[in-house]
């Protein structure tokens, strides 16, 4: 790799130095996972897929949580000793001095006042900005440094659904970075650990899923450091890498991460599958062509210099299923398909370092990306053909169903 891709993927990579008291904590080894064989684990009917479980992860102290879907202050987490304790341990007075930004009654972001042009506070939804402008304050990542490569990436997890999805990534050796929300965690434990043990790139996505700018300081840290706690005690690993709901972060929000010693991670290519048939205008059509957009992008050119970095979702089958019916054609379209962590040379993405990833040139001489201690070993094919690999005939959820399915299980 050319010496100033190296130098960008290094000063990417960086994360600061930690200054919060945090107390994460769990029994789970990340190198010695076992999931149970129970139909939950397996199936691929969705009724029996979501169906609640009881696991080792189920009798936790709740007072110490927040709600499940809730911004991450609730249940009085805010004023808790724990959450007291971090919020104390950070000196704010370096913090970026930027209010929080509004919705407007459509629930948008409301910029009307913000000067985009000038972007003083490196809002990425006002301007796509990814460089922040203030001192100490980890940049996002958001493209592979690698020419023709294809970051992959799936946010919502863990979904309780994917498990025709997962087996279709394992049958193909493809490892992605899988951005986790906290609830979804907790709801569905041997989903997340189901992504460890296959050797994905695990990462947080916040725990409720807000728009991160229109929260203050206190919502803002809880919403970050309940996801990395919930996943360290699921999972046994504190990532150090996140991506905010609709990428939605300012300086002011990437300066708290950089406290809990998290780098964002954001896309350059957007398949607007989560819209589809829920946004006015998006169809499936709509997602089938953006995917047709990134196979034509990856053959022509556009990726010649750097690579990119796909925004896809395991939000429902429906987002699941577009993915592998268009998995051929972008395999074939760009040189590598991997995880952000490996097109990044980043070999160490949690604090643990029971479990490394190669680098990208170690990756491209292999043939594949593969989580070294992730105990990876390929899952049951429940007699599928990878290449005619389809969940449409699973029942099609949302967000919203799995916000409901979470609540009700952690009530």
């Amino acid at each position: 790799m050319a010496s100033w891709k190296v130098a960008i993927a290094t000063a990417a990579a960086f994360v600061g130095a930690q200054a919060a008291t945090t107390n994460y904590t769990s029994s789970t080894d990340p190198t010695k996972i076992t999931l149970p064989d129970i139909p939950q684990t397996s199936s691929y009917d969705v009724n029996t897929e979501c169906q609640y479980y009881e696991s080792e992860f189920s009798n936790y102290d709740k007072t110490l949580w927040p709600n499940s879907w809730e911004i991450a202050t609730s249940n009085n987490m805010n004023t808790s000793k724990e959450f007291t304790d971090l919020y104390n341990s950070i000196d704010w007075s370096k913090a970026p001095n930027i209010q929080p930004s509004t919705l407007g009654p459509d629930g948008g972001l409301v910029m009307t006042s913000y000067n985009t042009a000038e972007d003083p506070n490196c809002w990425w939804s006002a301007s796509g900005c990814v460089a922040p402008k203030g001192e100490g304050i980890n940049a996002d990542i958001f493209e592979c440094p690698e020419p023709e490569t294809l970051g992959l990436t799936f946010d919502d997890g863990p979904n309780c659904s994917h498990n025709a999805f997962y087996d279709f990534l394992e049958e193909n050796k493809q490892k992605a970075s899988m951005f986790y929300i906290g609830s979804n965690v907790m709801a569905w434990p041997y989903g997340a650990l189901r992504g460890v043990k296959d050797g994905h790139h695990i990462a947080g996505h916040t725990w409720s899923h807000q728009l991160m700018t229109t929260l203050s300081n206190q919502e803002v840290l809880a919403e970050l450091y309940f996801t990395t706690k919930a996943i360290k005690y699921v999972t046994g690993l504190t990532p150090l890498y996140w991506r905010p709901a609709q990428g939605d972060l300012d300086d002011r929000v990437r300066w708290i991460a950089t406290q809990l010693n998290l780098t964002a991670i954001i896309w350059n290519i957007d398949t607007d599958d989560w819209a589809a048939g829920s946004m006015p205008g998006i169809t499936a059509d709509t997602v089938q062509q953006n995917y047709k957009n990134f196979v034509e992008m990856g053959k022509n050119g556009t990726f010649a210099n750097s690579g990119a970095l796909i925004l896809s979702h395991e939000i429902n089958n429906q987002t699941m299923d577009f993915a592998i019916q268009n998995y051929k054609a972008l395999s074939e379209a760009y040189d590598h398909i991997i995880d952000v962590a490996t097109c990044m040379n980043i070999s160490n993405p949690y604090v643990e370092e029971s479990i490394t990833f190669p680098t990208f040139e170690q990756y491209a001489k292999d043939g594949a990306s593969t989580a070294t201690g992730s105990g990876a070993s390929p899952a049951g094919t429940n007699g599928a053909d990878s290449g005619a690999f389809s969940i449409h005939s699973l029942a099609n959820g949302s967000l919203f169903i799995a916000a409901l399915f979470a609540v009700l299980l952690l009530a």
